[in-house]
């Protein structure tokens, strides 16, 4: 019986001492990482291969398309407006009315594109687009876990159609992204907002 006492007795000083005074362990909160945000400044749009102009921010650059699937594209105003801070591009598509495809069409390919979008869009906004100066379209604001949150087209109705869709290079998560897509938000319709035809 001493024995089983003694086992009971240092089994019990075991779990004591186990016991003791070891940190509470708890897990972090979900965080995500810190985005520092450029200035808001903006420069003029004056490629040579393009009949407009606008305004977009300092800290986008313009790359000319080259190839689209290996062929040369449809025309030399194909470009990306390519945000490195935050790893996004917003595509940009122009074409002549008339010329392979008429005003009908090229704005039907467009809510086309939008509405593929429909699979996993929480809601799709559409803005209508009126200026003074002859620059008319749409801008839809695509909400939810779709692949691109913003897409425009802007035309004269006769001549002239560009068309744009931003995506960002990650997984479409709209409660992380929201802050950085609202900063580039404003800037795109800034884009807009300023847009010209020469």
């Amino acid at each position: 019986m001493n024995k089983k006492l003694f086992i009971l007795l240092l089994l019990t000083v075991f779990i004591a001492v186990a016991c003791g005074d070891a940190p509470i362990v708890t897990p972090k909160p979900r965080a995500y990482p810190r985005v520092i945000y450029p200035e808001k400044t903006y420069q003029k749009f004056d490629e040579s291969y393009c009949n407009f102009t606008f305004e977009y921010p300092t800290y986008a650059s313009i790359q000319q398309d080259t190839t689209f699937f290996d062929e040369a594209p449809t025309h030399p105003c194909w470009f990306d407006l390519y945000m490195e801070d935050f790893d996004s591009r917003l595509y940009c598509t122009y074409y002549p009315v008339g010329e392979g495809k008429s005003f009908e069409d090229l704005k039907s390919d467009a809510f086309d594109l939008v509405d593929w979008h429909n699979k996993k869009a929480n809601y799709i906004d559409e803005l209508l687009i009126q200026k003074d100066n002859g620059v008319s379209g749409f801008v839809f604001l695509i909400e939810g876990p779709a692949a691109s949150p913003f897409q425009f087209y802007l035309t004269d109705s006769t001549n002239h159609f560009l068309r744009g869709s931003l995506y960002f290079n990650t997984q479409a998560r709209p409660d992380s992204l929201a802050p950085i897509y609202e900063f580039v938000e404003e800037d795109l319709l800034k884009m807009i907002e300023t847009f010209e035809w020469l």
